[in-house]
């Protein structure tokens, strides 16, 4: 049966597709239940982004507008580098005085970033190169899709007007899936924390503006700025 479109011309997919983020979301939290020695496995940490990715793809081929559901279309593109260089600037130099300023206060190492794989990169690699590819490639996935797919879900069991209403669930779900990203939580360790906050900013952004080119610059931004003033610190 094909959906029938809202206001503005768009499907909405059914439920079935859009719930195919629970399969990552699940093997997001599943991976903390994994014995260290298979924990320890790169291909498994990327597991649940793999899942997602593959996810994102299924749906998107049973989806008449993906780029619109995502919120990529191109009339966006302008107010999303506006509004996504401030919001990822002033992330960013929030972020930087943590890691620098309140983590070390407190005893933490972070030395250690210089042996990640982001540190051990050339700077004229990463920036802007990687890391903007990083900000898109994850903000289609954490935002665009977990977010948008899980806010779908709770509009359909709520029977909410999907232009007028937030989704405190669907956000809460994506932003501790965000979080605990295995990947990240194996690679930055007790900074991994930083994500909570910025993982509430940017969905609140996108549940708000359905704009995902905000949220794409502001990642970009904020880790740009953040690496840049780690690498001139600790080298």
């Amino acid at each position: 049966m094909t959906p029938e479109p809202d206001q503005l011309g768009r499907r909405h997919s059914p439920p079935a597709s859009a719930a195919l983020v629970l399969l990552p979301i699940a093997a997001t939290f599943s991976y903390y239940w994994l014995p260290n020695s298979l924990g320890d496995e790169l291909l498994v940490q990327f597991a649940p982004q793999l899942l997602a990715y593959l996810g994102l793809a299924h749906w998107a081929t049973r989806h008449a507008h993906p780029i619109v559901q995502l919120g990529l279309e191109k009339a966006k593109v302008r107010s999303g580098l506006q509004w996504g260089a401030l919001t990822g600037f002033l992330l960013g130099g929030l972020n930087t005085i943590v890691i620098l300023g309140i983590y070390p206060s407190f005893g933490y190492d972070i030395t250690f970033l210089k042996q990640t794989p982001h540190g051990r990169l050339p700077v004229l690699l990463m920036i802007p190169w990687l890391i903007c590819s990083i900000a898109l490639f994850v903000e289609v996935n954490f935002r665009g899709f977990l977010l948008g797919r899980l806010a779908e879900l709770e509009w359909h069991w709520q029977g909410a007007d999907s232009s007028k209403r937030l989704a405190p669930l669907a956000l809460a779900i994506s932003t501790l899936t965000f979080t605990f990203d295995p990947f990240m939580v194996q690679t930055f360790h007790h900074l991994h924390w930083i994500a909570l906050w910025d993982g509430l900013i940017w969905g609140m952004i996108w549940l708000r503006t359905r704009n995902l080119w905000i949220t794409i610059v502001a990642h970009a931004a904020e880790v740009i700025v953040m690496y840049s003033a780690v690498r001139a610190v600790i080298g």
